[in-house]
């Protein structure tokens, strides 16, 4: 195995494109409130390297809320096809609003307009509303380009942490993990 966790992580990352059936990279991501609730969900991987792992999101949501008032977060990849997982913890911070609008240009058109029409993590009376606000916005921005909206945009975890798990007959598992040391990383093992 490599010293350099993000070549592991792209290691297994490729791997885990080839074998799972549905959303390699998707990504359980933790978060704590101001009172210390904590809370998680699954989003999506949307870029990684040496500076972080980056997903997008409303920041009107709880998520971001969250973020926003304690920035720090645990991400966790599971991918079962491989019997593998990785967990990484760090500081998070906003992306730049150049770096959310070069992604948020990718995004088809409907995924764009849902951007607009969903008020994310507030109550909903019914799904015929929600249709009706993006139906809105299919009407709004008719023939034209679909801007991103002021209130979404990337964030991104820096790892400070990244533990690498691998699943072994007789659960004598494999923990390998990675802590940052300045502009390096100590590595060890961890009983399972």
């Amino acid at each position: 195995m490599t010293d350099d966790p993000f070549a592991l992580f792209d290691a297994w990352y490729r791997e885990a494109r080839t074998t799972e059936i549905n959303d390699s990279n998707a990504m359980a991501l933790a978060t704590v409130s101001a009172d210390g609730q904590p809370s998680v969900r699954m989003v999506l991987l949307k870029g990684h390297g040496p500076e972080g792992f980056t997903f997008y999101t409303n920041r009107e949501g709880r998520k971001a809320g969250e973020l926003e008032a304690t920035p720090r977060a645990a991400l966790l990849f599971h991918w079962k096809s491989l019997r593998r997982q990785i967990r990484i913890e760090g500081p998070v911070s906003r992306v730049t609003d150049a770096e959310s609008d070069a992604y948020f240009a990718t995004r088809s058109r409907d995924s764009q307009l849902g951007a607009w029409a969903s008020d994310q993590s507030r109550p909903l009376a019914d799904r015929a509303t929600f249709e009706a606000r993006f139906a809105e916005m299919q009407a709004r921005f008719d023939g034209g380009d679909v801007p991103r909206p002021p209130h979404w945009g990337g964030y991104r975890v820096a790892p400070e942490r990244i533990e690498f798990w691998m699943d072994r007959a007789h659960r004598l598992h494999e923990r390998r993990v990675f802590t940052r040391n300045g502009d390096g990383w100590d590595q060890g093992m961890l009983y399972p």
